[in-house]
């Protein structure tokens, strides 16, 4: 298919429905796979609840290591469906169009995989209601309120909420046309799903309003979230090497970098799978890669910084953790890959305009930011823990047992099952918006009109 050619609404419903209305041959197998992955972490989460925490390699002091990386991690990524939805939106950039349903559903299946790390991660999954929310009024025995370990959940849950109603408010004309092009049960669904939804100026009205609002609303959530996570570290009493201040924006714009490299790897596979070639097109690509570099750029100069200022305190704890991580083997290896896959690698292949328009090169660039991020979390928690005393005797190393890796990998498996069984029943790509930018695309400015390019005026 010719990209950048002219589409019809008719095509465009034709084109963005087809996987939801003609069920494609790979579909269930690829459900099969990802399920069996996502069942072979529930029944590990479930052997260590029943053998306890001493499956995994947890030790004294490093007591967060895999499963709280994975939980940061997860809730970076959920900070693409706010850049590209809420901030682009309010910039009226037009090449966000094609990204921002996959953005927004990414948000909400990555927060949600997150929330289940630190639940696992306390060994007592029962329990976690009373930790997430710590009003015990009848024993009387209270968590401290001020830590931002109950800060979390609070922020969390907001995020979650706006994000889940930012997706539906933008769904409600999609599942309108569904419910037009659907018959028997599956047109009932829809109708009631719809909202009553007729397309007047009036709810087109409320929709729009409801969007920009929402857009402008989620942003001190987005903000917040992932500076609370950043102050789970920088408060810790006992861990000086976290105290950092600037690890709240350092965490911000990491989030953002790993967030819409994660986007832009699912728009590429979005695109070769279903072939939505006219829709995602590579001009889209090569936008979000001219992003990629800024938002890399204003990542690696907080790293700068957070490395610098904790040198620059010359606390005990702080240079023994950086000791660690630049002179000691494995830890100096690991900031070397990171370091280069997370910014030097990925920034200098976003950098010439044909490999941001070659999607091999994109892919292999934001994976390995993703990897590079990953990695990030974990030398930092890590490191910290295991030198946060003086006293030698007292430091541990820490290996992560099959247990752990098992449940990181089964993660990556749960949001790619959730996004997959997402596309077969809402569309991935938002119709209306693309039919927008579509007629803006192909008319032209008459006076204050904006008219098709057929039938302007001379």
């Amino acid at each position: 298919m010719q990209e950048g050619r002219a589409l019809t609404p008719t095509q465009i419903n034709r084109d963005l429905l087809r996987p939801i209305l003609e069920q494609p041959k790979w579909f269930w197998p690829a459900v099969f796979v990802l399920s069996l992955i996502v069942l072979v972490g529930v029944s590990v989460a479930g052997y260590m609840i029943n053998r306890g925490l001493g499956v995994t390699g947890l030790n004294r002091p490093v007591a967060w290591a895999f499963m709280i990386t994975n939980f940061v991690f997860w809730i970076g990524i959920s900070h693409a469906g706010v850049m590209l939805s809420a901030i682009l939106r309010l910039a009226k950039a037009e090449w966000r169009r094609p990204a921002t349903r996959a953005a927004e559903v990414l948000t909400i299946f990555a927060l949600s995989t997150a929330l289940t790390m630190p639940i696992m991660h306390t060994g007592r999954p029962w329990r976690a209601i009373y930790w997430l929310f710590p009003y015990d009024f009848a024993r009387g025995v209270w968590p401290s309120v001020r830590s931002p370990l109950v800060w979390d959940p609070s922020a969390i849950m907001t995020y979650l909420t706006s994000s889940t109603l930012f997706v539906l408010i933008a769904l409600v004309p999609d599942i309108a046309v569904l419910r037009d092009h659907t018959t028997g049960v599956a047109h009932r669904i829809y109708s009631l799903l719809s909202l009553g939804w007729q397309g007047n100026a009036r709810q087109w009205k409320f929709q729009v309003v409801a969007g920009v609002l929402l857009s402008a609303l989620i942003l001190p959530v987005f903000v917040s979230v992932h500076s609370i996570v950043s102050w789970d570290f920088g408060m810790s009493v006992t861990v000086k090497a976290w105290h950092s201040t600037t690890f709240a924006p350092y965490f911000v714009i990491g989030a953002v970098h790993s967030g819409v490299s994660a986007v832009v790897f699912v728009m590429i596979i979005l695109r070769q799978i279903y072939g939505w070639q006219d829709y995602i097109r590579k001009e889209h690509i090569d936008a979000l890669g001219r992003l990629l570099i800024v938002v890399a750029t204003a990542w690696f100069y907080f790293l700068c910084m957070e490395i610098i200022f904790g040198i620059y305190g010359r606390e005990a704890d702080e240079l023994a953790m950086r000791e660690m991580q630049f002179l000691q083997y494995p830890w100096n290896v690991l900031m070397i890959i990171f370091a280069g896959i997370t910014y030097f690698l990925p920034v200098a292949l976003w950098l010439p305009r044909t490999f941001r328009r070659n999607l091999w090169i994109m892919s292999f660039a934001c994976i390995s930011v993703n990897v590079g991020m990953w990695l990030e979390r974990y030398l930092i928690i890590v490191p910290g823990l295991a030198r946060k005393q003086v006293f030698t005797f007292t430091w541990q190393t820490y290996m992560p047992s099959w247990v752990e890796l098992t449940l990181v990998l089964s993660t990556f498996g749960l949001v790619s099952l959730l996004l997959l069984l997402f596309s077969r029943v809402f569309p991935l790509i938002p119709l209306y918006d693309i039919k927008e930018g579509e007629f803006l695309r192909t008319s032209v400015q008459v006076g204050r009109r904006t008219v098709p390019a057929t039938i302007r005026e001379d």
